[in-house]
């Protein structure tokens, strides 16, 4: 506590600083009190002083006194003396009546005053207080300034480092857009039948979304891309776990946001991937292909990821081998599939080159990446604002050239309204497992994936969530990438 009333978070400079603020008042107070101590006994010194030059006449007067008391109040009239200058005459010795204890009254009531006279110095001078820290600070290091006994070291002592006291097991991550952040584990919610208002899975604030929710393992790294174009670095267990209904914590403790900055994509980054390049595309379209290597060591503050125009946002990140294919997907139910050749590879500083041709207010709301060699077997899922939801085989999905209008996949209508998530699935494996829908007002649920049904491209899906909220509309889906744990 700087004020000692409310604990504050300081910078290294701030709590230098409060640490000289604090020596200058012990320096301070410490001055006062040597100068009280040495003026109350210069004080008994001078009653003294006066005793011994009018020895005669103090001796006659406590003779004549009655008591001790008299002879007091006598020396008091006589000499003009204080109270505590008559008693100290009173305790006097005979002994100090000698010449030499004489002599050195004197020479200590003129150190005392030499002493009074450096303390009130000191305490009329800031500088000279200063300089005293600086020189009782350089006789602690003089002092205390050996080498350390002690090893610092980032992790556990020994073998073991933080990774190994957190166990390596699935867990959901929740953004929302305000920048709140949590993990949850993916049996917090059940699964349900499709087409089920779900539970409440966050509490939000007013006016607040849920914009990033996806799996990944506790031990991955997790590269936060943002709408500015830079990318940070967390752990998955750096991330504090919550509740179902807590809203979590301030993104902005972990990581250092501009303002108006929020993370826009975040990529769970595997141990052992094969990947080599990072594809990075914007909401007006832009595509960038920059190698992964670039990205291996994320200073605290962040790195430049993409360049951008100022009206441009950077919405999505996805690793590829090099030899992949890319499919982007806009609000208006558009699609693009084209191979991720023809997106040479650039610096992170590079802007990007147009990977879809967008019409009107139109704008990308998903990308994906798929392997050529299961293209046939994989098919793409799309999800709508108002909770429709359908799979089509990507086989209905020509190779195109980048940059083009592409084509339709799914059918946007006032009643299922825009196109909100797109991703590759294939469904041989992910016919095991459940998908978790979130609303922007926090409500969440649970399906099965296979109880979404493969229909074509120009259809408009069917039903896989209600809400109960009155305006409410998807915000994210996510695939629980292990079978879903039955609940009993």
């Amino acid at each position: 506590m700087v004020d000692g009333i409310q604990p504050k978070v300081l910078t290294l400079k701030d709590i230098l600083q409060e640490y000289i603020n604090h020596r200058q008042i012990v320096v301070r107070k410490r001055t006062e009190f040597e100068l009280r101590k040495a003026e109350e006994r210069a004080h008994i010194l001078e009653g003294l002083k006066i005793a011994i030059d009018n020895i005669d006449a103090v001796i006659k007067l406590i003779k004549k006194s009655k008591d001790k008391d008299e002879a007091k109040v006598g020396l008091i009239k006589k000499f003009k003396l204080s109270e505590r200058q008559a008693i100290a005459i009173l305790e006097m010795r005979l002994q100090n009546l000698a010449n030499l204890e004489r002599m050195k009254i004197e020479d200590e009531l003129k150190e005392k005053k030499k002493i009074i006279k450096e303390l009130k110095a000191i305490l009329a001078s800031k500088k000279r207080i200063l300089g005293i820290i600086k020189d009782e600070l350089l006789e602690v290091k003089e002092k205390f300034g050996d080498e350390r006994k002690t090893k610092i070291f980032p992790g556990a002592v020994g073998e073991f480092a933080q990774e190994d006291l957190v166990p390596n097991e699935p867990t959901i991550v929740v953004v929302t857009r305000d920048g709140y952040i949590k993990r949850v584990p993916p049996e917090t919610f059940k699964a349900q039948k499709r087409g089920g208002k779900g539970v409440i899975g966050l509490t939000t604030k007013e006016e607040d979304v849920v914009e990033h929710f996806f799996t990944t393992m506790t031990h991955n790294n997790l590269l936060l891309f943002t709408t500015r174009g830079r990318v940070f670095q967390l752990k998955a267990y750096d991330i504090p776990v919550g509740t179902r209904t807590s809203k979590g914590q301030a993104i902005v403790n972990f990581l250092q946001l501009a303002p108006q900055e929020k993370i826009s994509s975040i990529l769970p980054i595997k141990k052992g991937m094969d990947s080599k390049y990072l594809i990075m595309v914007t909401k007006k379209g832009l595509i960038k292909k920059t190698a992964l290597e670039d990205f291996v060591n994320v200073r605290r503050s962040g790195l430049i990821a993409i360049k951008l125009k100022e009206e441009d946002k950077l919405q999505w990140v996805k690793p590829t081998s090099g030899k992949d294919q890319i499919v982007l997907v806009t609000s208006n139910g558009q699609s693009i599939r084209f191979d991720e050749k023809n997106v040479r590879s650039m610096g992170r500083a590079a802007a990007g080159v147009r990977g879809v041709r967008l019409k009107g207010e139109d704008y990308v709301i998903g990308m994906d990446v798929i392997d050529p060699k299961k293209g046939a077997k994989t098919e793409l899922m799309v999800a709508t604002e108002f909770g429709y939801g359908k799979r089509t085989a990507l086989k209905h999905y020509k190779v195109q050239n980048r940059g083009g209008s592409g084509i339709r996949t799914a059918k946007v209508t006032k009643k299922n309204g825009q196109v909100i998530f797109g991703k590759v699935i294939d469904p041989e494996q992910a016919k095991d497992r459940d998908i978790i829908i979130i609303s922007k007002k926090g409500q969440v649920i649970r399906i099965p994936f296979k109880s979404i049904p493969s229909l074509g491209r120009d259809t408009q899906g069917v039903r896989i969530m209600r809400f109960k909220a009155i305006e409410d509309c998807v915000a994210n889906v996510t695939f629980v990438e292990l079978p879903k744990v039955d609940e009993k």
